[in-house]
C-alpha cells in the first residue's frame, strides 16, 4: 500500500513539475481549456437566469382568476379557501373596490369612472404558480375554471409554450456545443501529451529496457492531463463568475424598469466542483488516448 501511494505521489509530483517547467505553455493551454469550458457553462447559467428573470417579471407566468360580477364575499372566501388548500403557489386578492380606485387614479380615467352607475369590475385573484411548466399551468387554469362563481381564467399559454420551447432549443444547442468543445479539449490534451512523449522518447525507451511497465510510464502523463483539465475548469468557473459580476448591475437595472427585482444566479460550490471534475476527466481521457497510442511505438 505504501509503495502504491509512493508511486502515485511521485507521478503527481512529476506532473506538477512539468506544469511549472513551462509556465507560458501551461498558461496558454489553461486559457484554451478554460474558454472551451466557459462557453457551455456560461450558456447554462444564462438560460437559468433568463427563466428566473422572465418568470419574475410582472404579469408573466401568472394566472388571473376573475370572479363573476354577482359573486358575494362568501364566494370570494370560498375561492380563497380553495387556493389555500391547493398549495399551487403564491396568490393575492385584487378586490373590485381596490381595482376601481386604481383605475380611477389612472390618467384620464377619473371622469369616466365617476360617470359609471356602479362598479363594473369583478373581484380577481392573481396566482403565481410554483410549477411554471406549460402543461402544469394549463392544468391549473382548467382547475380554476371549474370552481364556482369563476367567470374567466386568463393565462397566456401560447406565450408560455413559446418561451418553454425557446429554452429547450437553447439547452439542446448548448449541449451540442458542449459536446464539440469537449472533443476539442480532448484533442488539445492529446496533442500536448504527444509532444511531451516525443520530447522524452529516449527516456521512455530506457525505462522500457530496464523493465518499466506501461502503467508506470503512463501514470505521470495521466496526472498531467487531469491536472491541466482541472485547472482549466477552475479558470472557467472564475471567468463565469467574473462575467456575472460585470453583468449583475446592468441586468438588475433592466429588471427594475420592468417592475421586478432579480439577483443573477451564479455557480454554486457543487457546480464549480462538477466543472473542475469534468475538466479533469476530459484531460485524463485525452492523455490516456495519447499515451496508449504512442506507447505502441516503443513496444
Amino acid at each position: 500500500m505504501n509503495r502504491f501511494l509512493s508511486q502515485q505521489f511521485s507521478a503527481l509530483g512529476n506532473a506538477l513539475s512539468r506544469l511549472a517547467a513551462a509556465p507560458l505553455n501551461t498558461m496558454l493551454s489553461l486559457l484554451v481549456i478554460g474558454m472551451a469550458l466557459t462557453l457551455p457553462c456560461a450558456g447554462w447559467v444564462v438560460l437559468d437566469n433568463l427563466r428566473g428573470i422572465i418568470g419574475g417579471a410582472s404579469g408573466v407566468q401568472q394566472i388571473s382568476i376573475f370572479m363573476a360580477i354577482d359573486a358575494s364575499k362568501k364566494d370570494v372566501a370560498e375561492i380563497e379557501s380553495r387556493l389555500r388548500n391547493a398549495k399551487s403557489g403564491k396568490w393575492r386578492l385584487v378586490a373590485k373596490d381596490d381595482a376601481l380606485k386604481r383605475l380611477q387614479a389612472s390618467e384620464g380615467m377619473s371622469e369616466i369612472v365617476a360617470s359609471l352607475p356602479k362598479n363594473p369590475l369583478p373581484d380577481a385573484f392573481v396566482v403565481e404558480p410554483v410549477d411554471t411548466q406549460p402543461e402544469s399551468l394549463e392544468r391549473l387554469a382548467a382547475l380554476f375554471s371549474a370552481w364556482p362563481k369563476v367567470a374567466h381564467v386568463q393565462l397566456d399559454s401560447a406565450w408560455v409554450k413559446r418561451f418553454d420551447a425557446f429554452l429547450r432549443i437553447g439547452r439542446l444547442a448548448i449541449t451540442l456545443l458542449a459536446g464539440l468543445l469537449a472533443g476539442a479539449l480532448v484533442a488539445v490534451t492529446f496533442n500536448t501529451i504527444r509532444l511531451q512523449i516525443l520530447a522524452q522518447a529516449a527516456v521512455i525507451e530506457v525505462a522500457k529496457l530496464i523493465g518499466a511497465t506501461d502503467a508506470f510510464i503512463r501514470r505521470p502523463f495521466l496526472y498531467f492531463g487531469a491536472l491541466q483539465g482541472a485547472l482549466g475548469g477552475l479558470l472557467a468557473a472564475l471567468l463565469v463568475a467574473l462575467g456575472g459580476q460585470l453583468l449583475g448591475a446592468p441586468v438588475a437595472e433592466l429588471v427594475v424598469l420592468y417592475g421586478g427585482t432579480y439577483d443573477l444566479l451564479g455557480l454554486t460550490a457543487r457546480s464549480i466542483a462538477g466543472l473542475t471534475g469534468i475538466g479533469a476527466l476530459l484531460g485524463w481521457l485525452g492523455a490516456y488516448l495519447s499515451v496508449s497510442i504512442h506507447l505502441r511505438a516503443f513496444a
